[in-house]
């Protein structure tokens, strides 16, 4: 094997290693962890975590924030129950921003790993392509904090999918993070308030329902943030034809 080649397999290792590993960890988590993490694991852990948290407050939080970090991270299954589990143990405030800072820290990671191994090429490749799809390119260069909000506060968007495109159409990073903040916040808010109640649920042997951001009275208003989100773009397009 020459030098050439083997600087060239370690360039495309430095270049497409971070984000093989996180398919890789990902489907493995998916196979190994989708039946360890969920509401019945909370709940008979419940009194231990309080303890735990009583004693050692700080502690608690850095180990759950590098927890939710690493489930967004790696795709791993439990978003959810993280989410319910930062607002168990740290209330509603501040447990909102533990959830939705660790949420943005690791779909940030995965924009930064996808971007480094494919997103500039591709978004190099789509500015000199023609036809459709640089119009598409285009639309969304135009609008891209509408597109980027819109992605984040519609829930049937999957949030993978949400981290990926943005770095395969060559997003800013200081944008990415904005909006990621800002868009995941309202279904944060949601799932932490839920959370901040299972004290009761526990007591009383239910499971919590986390179809509630589905209900009319909290899908009303993310919906009216998203349609505020697309209010410039279909300006524009208004303009346009005038």
């Amino acid at each position: 094997m020459t030098d050439r080649t083997t600087t060239q397999g370690r360039r495309g290792l430095a270049r497409y290693g971070p984000i093989l590993l996180i398919a890789v960890v990902a489907v493995a988590g998916a196979f190994l962890l989708r039946d360890r993490i969920g509401f019945d694991a909370l709940a008979q852990n419940r009194e231990a975590l309080i303890a735990f948290r009583d004693a050692n407050y700080l502690l608690t939080v850095a180990g759950f924030c590098l927890a939710y970090v690493a489930i967004v991270a790696f795709s791993l299954p439990g978003a959810a129950i993280a989410t319910l589990t930062g607002g168990f143990l740290f209330g509603l405030f501040p447990g909102v921003l533990y959830n939705a800072g660790s949420a943005t820290i690791g779909a940030t990671l995965i924009f930064l790993a996808a971007k480094h191994g494919l997103g500039d090429r591709l978004a190099a490749r789509m500015d000199g392509a023609g036809g459709a799809v640089r119009k598409l390119r285009n639309g969304i260069r135009e609008d891209e904090t509408s597109y980027l909000f819109i992605m984040r506060l519609i829930p049937v968007v999957p949030f993978f999918v949400a981290n990926l495109v943005p770095a395969l159409m060559g997003v800013s990073l200081r944008k990415y993070v904005a909006t990621t903040f800002l868009g995941i916040l309202p279904g944060s808010l949601v799932y932490t308030w839920v959370g901040a109640g299972l004290g009761e649920v526990f007591a009383r042997g239910e499971t919590p329902d986390l179809g509630i951001i589905f209900a009319p009275h909290i899908l009303g208003p993310i919906l009216g943030l998203a349609a505020l989100a697309l209010l410039p773009v279909v300006v524009k397009r208004l303009r346009r034809k005038d």
